[in-house]
């Protein structure tokens, strides 16, 4: 199970902007846990996104409770494999 939600809607304008919304519920932990989760899933965006994200779409990571564990390797990887299915 991968440690985040990815989803994506398109704005339907002609700005080819990506836009990032990034949510961790208090499910996954305390203040300190939401946060070093948001740092990461910040990090990934900007590394991934640019070049694997739908331009003029608005991207949602949702944090699940096993992400914060998760090597970030492996959640890069995982947002770039979701960014992949979107392309198909």
């Amino acid at each position: 199970m991968p440690g985040f939600v990815l989803l994506v809607r398109a704005r339907d304008d002609a700005d080819p902007t990506i836009r990032v919304g990034i949510t961790v519920s208090k499910k996954v932990g305390n203040a300190v846990v939401r946060n070093r989760m948001k740092r990461r899933f910040r990090t990934l965006a900007r590394e991934v996104l640019p070049e694997s994200g739908v331009p003029g779409a608005d991207h949602v990571l949702i944090g699940r409770n096993g992400g914060i564990e998760r090597d970030y390797a492996d959640l890069k990887a995982e947002l770039a494999k979701a960014c992949a299915k979107l392309a198909r």
